[in-house]
Formats: C-alpha cells, sequence, structure tokens
C-alpha cells in the first residue's frame, strides 16, 4: 500500500534507472524502466547530465513519469566541472540549469563531481559557488576528489552546499558528509573494485545505522553507484528493507507502491 514519506526523508536510489534483469521481480512488469523504478524507490542520479544536454522536454517527460514525492539528482556536466574546471562556465552553468529546471519540483538536488586534479582555489571556488547560487536556491552536493578541498569549509557552509560522503573515498576525510550541515549526501561507488562490487549485509548494517542518527530534520540522499554489475539495484533495495524495518521509529522512505516478490 502507499506509505507517507517520514520526516527526515531518505532518498534511496542509484545512479541511473537501469533495472537488472535479475531484480525484474522487485519491480512492477508494466512501464518504463524509469517508472517501474519509481514504484519502488525514491530518487535517482542522472549521470548522463555530465556527459550530454538533454532537451527541456525530456526533463519534462520523466518528471512527468514518476510519482509526485519521487525526486532527482542531476549531475552538473564536466564541460563546467572537468573542462572549464569551474572558470568562466556562467554561459554553460545557465543553460543547463534551464535545462533541468524542467524537472520542476521533482529536481532534487544538484551534483558537483570535481576531477581529482582539481585542487582548491579560493576565488574561483568562490566565483562559481556565487555564480551557482545566483541562479539556483536548491539543494547541491559537492564531490570534490582532492584534499585541499577541505579548506573550503566556511566557503561551503557559507553556499549551502553539502560535500558528498564518498565511498570508497579519496581523502580519509571525504567518507564522512561535511560542508553544509543542512543535507547530507551518500555516494556509494563499491568497493573494493570501485563500480563493480556489491555491498555485503554488513556494511548495509552500518551504512543504515549512520543513516539512522542523522537529525530528523536533514534530507539525506543515498546514492548506489556499483552499477557495472548491477549490484546497486540489489543493494538500494536491500538498505529499502533496513529501513522499513520497526526499529526505525520515522518509519520507511516514501515510495509510490511497496512491490513484492510473488
Amino acid at each position: 500500500m502507499a506509505e507517507g514519506r517520514a520526516v527526515g526523508s531518505l532518498y534511496l536510489g542509484t545512479a541511473g534507472w537501469s533495472l537488472p534483469r535479475e531484480q525484474w521481480p522487485h519491480f512492477p512488469a508494466a512501464g518504463t524502466h524509469l517508472q517501474r523504478y519509481a514504484a519502488r524507490l525514491s530518487a535517482v542520479e542522472i549521470n548522463s547530465s555530465f556527459y550530454r544536454a538533454h532537451r527541456p522536454a525530456t526533463y519534462a517527460r520523466w518528471a512527468d513519469g514518476v510519482p509526485p514525492g519521487f525526486r532527482f539528482s542531476v549531475k552538473v556536466p564536466r564541460q563546467i566541472t572537468h573542462e572549464a574546471r569551474l572558470v568562466g562556465c556562467e554561459a554553460l552553468l545557465e543553460a543547463f540549469l534551464q535545462e533541468c529546471g524542467h524537472l520542476g519540483e521533482k529536481l532534487g538536488c544538484l551534483l558537483v563531481q570535481l576531477p581529482p586534479s582539481l585542487a582548491y582555489e579560493p576565488d574561483s571556488a568562490e566565483a562559481f559557488f556565487g555564480s551557482l547560487r545566483a541562479r539556483h536556491g536548491g539543494f547541491v552536493a559537492f564531490e570534490p576528489r582532492h584534499p585541499s578541498w577541505l579548506e573550503a569549509e566556511p566557503l561551503l557552509q557559507r553556499m549551502r552546499v553539502a560535500r558528498v560522503a564518498a565511498d570508497p573515498a579519496p581523502f580519509a576525510e571525504a567518507a564522512e558528509p561535511a560542508g553544509w550541515a543542512g543535507m547530507r549526501y551518500y555516494r556509494l561507488h563499491g568497493s573494493p573494485r570501485v563500480y563493480y562490487s556489491s555491498y555485503e549485509p554488513d556494511w548495509l548494517e552500518r551504512l543504515d545505522a549512520r543513516l539512522a542518527e542523522a537529525p530528523v530534520d536533514v534530507p539525506q540522499w543515498c546514492i548506489f553507484d556499483n552499477t557495472a554489475s548491477g549490484a546497486a539495484t540489489a543493494n538500494a533495495l536491500a538498505l529499502d528493507e533496513l529501513r522499513s524495518s520497526d526499529r526505525h521509529p520515522h518509519g520507511a522512505v516514501w515510495r509510490a507502491d511497496r512491490v513484492r516478490p510473488t
């Protein structure tokens, strides 16, 4: 049956909405892949936007195909983060925001991931996040992969930008959420083999405990990016089951309809 989203929402999903065949029994049989996915999981991370632009009509169609409480996280294009390296990219940023803005209220978050070689430079970082904030007031998650970005904590807090907690972490401090405390964003890439390895049940139990410790008024995102072998979907469903257990006082995460395998 349908369930309301509890206080302290967890937006749980994977990078992309591909459904591995072995997981099909856990999802409705009818509908597009996105519609079937959105019947069980409450969020998805759009990674394809990193590689190419999508038409506004495409974003609008995606938004129309999911239930009201579902949310999309959209990855900022590599033209901005990896090619321009955050410098002089106002026109690119404007175009991207105009496109993904057609998700409407279902645009839950923007994800800014930097290349490992991009170190913190205060002036360019201030200019980029200032330009972003002048155009976008919603949630922003930031995944730097150079340890010098630890120096940017005051900037991230001031700009209301949450620093991603990543696994595996590119540097020790990156394993924990930081930056602005108004949101937490976990990106789980698979370990020990990045993008391939599945997380074991005891690891998911520990993650579940970490999520349960968050303040109830802080939304959390948990995205499994270990998609190369299909492990992400199984891990997200397993965590969903843990979050639905009676020991969580705020109940299950939102979903349109809980579907059980027959």
